[in-house]
């Protein structure tokens, strides 16, 4: 049987810790260099696409906007504010009149009905004789052939085009938008701290005073050197470019108010504003009225619920 060797206690196989630390040291810079041959790359490539950049930004002209809108939307008074608002019915009726006389003959409404413009005031007879002023197209028919015939109540606004290609050839390459949800659908981000005031004041007119903003925002020149292609037209608003190919709309005495309102552009664009956000939100009345009922129930249970837990737990000794 062969003895085992010890060794002395001073002659141990393990590495002092001082050692072992110089080692895992060594090991880590192995890696870090390692990985940093492999992928080292990257960050200088980033560097130099930034520092590109940076100096293709101080020979760009600096007439040439960075950011879009150029201007924010002006904030203006609206009946429909605020947790109370209501709407005006006849600025509604001004509204729409302004819609079938000028915006109606480039942009559709294809997801309002006639029949939802008793909201607006309109009688059931006054309804359905305004939604005979328009031909729809209907069918087949008994030979199989479509035809057209007066619109009805239960008929949605026709568009003015057959099809997005046929809009998009008519207005140079840009197809008018759907106008039935654009109130609900534009609007400009308010930023910091705006936004956290706009919980309290409940500030959700973004897309009225944008659509203003655009509508008045034609007469503005653009700056010196600023370049705007041919067919384009200069708007500060518009929010997704510097220009777009819509022309200015509206016009002093465009429209004529049998009611004495001022036929001006501002308040053309205030009016067809304020239809477009009824009819993107019709029951923004009903909503609200809800809203406060439920708030109101809300307080009255808490109290109701803070009287009951003092009541119950009255005889207990704390």
């Amino acid at each position: 049987m062969k003895a085992r060797l010890r060794l002395p206690p001073w002659k141990s196989l393990r590495k002092p810790r001082a050692d072992a630390a110089r080692d895992m040291k060594d090991v880590t810079m192995k890696n870090i260099l390692k990985n940093f041959a492999a992928f080292g790359i990257a960050p200088l490539v980033a560097l130099g696409l930034s520092m590109g950049g940076a100096l293709a930004a101080e020979g760009a002209n600096p007439a040439e906007p960075d950011h879009f809108p150029i201007h924010h939307p002006k904030q203006e008074s609206w009946s429909f504010a605020g947790p109370f608002g209501t709407y005006d019915k006849g600025q509604l009726q001004r509204g729409l009149k302004v819609y079938k006389e000028v915006c109606s003959a480039c942009h559709s409404m294809n997801l309002v009905a006639f029949r939802t413009l008793e909201g607006l005031g309109y009688s059931p007879e006054q309804v359905k004789a305004l939604a005979a002023e328009y031909e729809v197209e209907d069918g087949p028919n008994a030979d199989g052939e479509m035809f057209t015939r007066a619109a009805l109540p239960t008929d949605h606004f026709p568009a003015p085009y057959p099809n997005a290609n046929a809009a998009a050839a008519a207005n140079n390459g840009a197809a008018p938008p759907d106008l039935s949800l654009i109130a609900k659908a534009r609007s400009v981000e308010r930023g910091f701290p705006q936004f956290i005031f706009d919980i309290f004041t409940q500030y959700a007119e973004g897309g009225p005073d944008y659509i203003h903003s655009l509508l008045t925002g034609f007469d503005e020149q653009p700056p010196a050197g600023m370049q705007i292609a041919e067919g384009t037209h200069y708007n500060p608003y518009f929010i997704s470019a510097k220009a777009l190919a819509m022309a200015k709309p509206l016009s002093d005495e465009q429209v004529t108010y049998e009611d004495g309102t001022p036929e001006t552009v501002d308040q053309y664009a205030r009016d067809v504003s304020a239809f477009l956000m009824w009819a993107a939100e019709p029951h923004l009345e009903d909503r609200k009225k809800t809203g406060f009922r439920v708030i109101v129930f809300l307080v009255l249970f808490a109290g109701l619920v803070y009287i009951a837990k003092r009541s119950i737990w009255s005889d207990v000794k704390h």
